[in-house]
């Protein structure tokens, strides 16, 4: 059996043209694939469905994609789905709205066969590893501070409030809040959350700083000029 065939792909997108050339991509990797084209039915489709990741376009009719994933950020069963937006090429404000909504990654249109297959299947290599971990470890809480994050239940809570992170922010805190006062250059940050072989825009790790910073804080979170970040308590 294909090791691809376990993984469920869902395409959102209003174009039939590019549904019909993505779905036919990942089909011939193996993967299942679903369709919609437009952000409601897709919700619906992901809430019973559960795939494992979402392909959605950003410019579309009615429900764009920003608001498509940030209502599938809501949905409980979806934490760990990976979501990936459609941009055209040149759609910086895109880029960063879609991050500032919860996406995992953003691929430019158009895009060469091989190249999404390579993205699509690095990304659930992620997943992939992130699933395994999921086992309860001792000491699966960080406390620092009146932060609490809990790397089990992906829950972070400052004093009595619980703070809800997407998945890419959860993890950028979990880095730095493991290791108070070390400094994590940019490229660390990029290949521990991000991985290797997925490339993200230069301002990606800005966005999600400047949005934990909202939630936890803005004192938490130094900016190292010409290096990176690192974490105070």
């Amino acid at each position: 059996m294909n090791e691809t065939s376990n993984y469920k792909i869902l395409l959102v997108d209003d174009e039939p043209d590019i549904l019909e050339f993505i779905g036919y991509n990942l089909k011939k990797e193996g993967f299942t694939v679903l369709t919609a084209n437009n952000g409601q039915d897709g919700l619906k489709i992901a809430q019973a469905e559960n795939p494992h990741l979402i392909v959605l376009d950003v410019m579309m009719p009615g429900m764009d994609g920003i608001e498509t994933c940030e209502e599938l950020r809501k949905v409980p069963a979806l934490k760990n789905t990976l979501v990936v937006f459609l941009t055209a090429r040149g759609e910086d404000y895109s880029q960063i709205a879609g991050f500032d909504a919860g996406a995992d990654d953003y691929i430019t249109k158009p895009i060469k066969p091989k190249v999404l297959i390579s993205r699509v299947k690095a990304l659930l290599k992620r997943y992939s590893n992130a699933s395994q971990e999921e086992e309860p470890k001792e000491g699966n809480k960080i406390t620092v501070g009146d932060l609490v994050i809990d790397r089990e239940k992906y829950m972070v809570t400052s004093g009595d409030q619980k703070l809800s992170l997407p998945k890419k922010e959860f993890e950028l805190l979990l880095l730095l809040a493991a290791k108070p006062d070390r400094v994590f250059t940019r490229d660390e940050i990029y290949t521990s959350v991000w991985g290797d072989n997925i490339i993200v825009g230069d301002r990606t790790i800005d966005v999600h700083i400047r949005k934990l910073r909202e939630k936890i804080g803005q004192d938490h979170i130094q900016t190292i000029k010409g290096v990176g970040y690192k974490f105070v308590d």
